[in-house]
């Protein structure tokens, strides 16, 4: 038995009303910050450099420098200025399933002295110089990653 044209629109419309329910379901729930999030910087904690895979961003009265081949400098900076972690602990299975990290490096407050810490970028993970470990939420990760120039 064949469908009619009008039984077809019919499906057709409950199947786009089901698609925009669930991705509208989907989006609600993996856009919110977690409970447990808080800043990694703060005002009295300022991030003032910060170094990786061969980029560097500066802050300088109170404006980010970057590299010349970045092209979202500012966006770049205020991402990590204003970066929300939550803290997680690490099981030694997982650990083993992680790839290399890149090298990050932190100055805070213009401190000679820099925090040497561990990024992996696509698990959405940090780890400090203490072994301490952080996720940042999903909905921030993009924001983190620079946009290179070409040339």
């Amino acid at each position: 038995m064949a469908l009619s044209r009008k039984k077809w629109n019919n499906i057709l419309i409950i199947a786009c009303v089901f698609m925009v329910a669930v991705l509208t379901f989907i989006d609600s729930k993996t856009n919110q910050m977690p409970e447990d999030a808080h800043a990694l910087f703060d005002d009295q904690n300022q991030l003032t450099q910060l170094q990786f895979s061969g980029l560097w961003l500066n802050k300088s009265d109170k404006k980010w420098s970057c590299e010349e081949t970045v092209l979202n400098c500012q966006p770049l900076a205020t991402a990590w200025s204003e970066l929300v972690i939550s803290t997680i602990n690490m099981t030694e299975d997982e650990l083993k399933l992680l790839p290399s990290p890149l090298p990050l490096s932190i100055a805070i407050n213009h401190q000679p002295q820099a925090q040497h810490w561990q990024y992996y970028p696509q698990q959405g993970l940090l780890r400090s110089a203490a072994e301490n470990w952080y996720q940042i939420p999903p909905s921030l990760r993009s924001d983190l990653i620079p946009v290179i120039s070409s040339r």
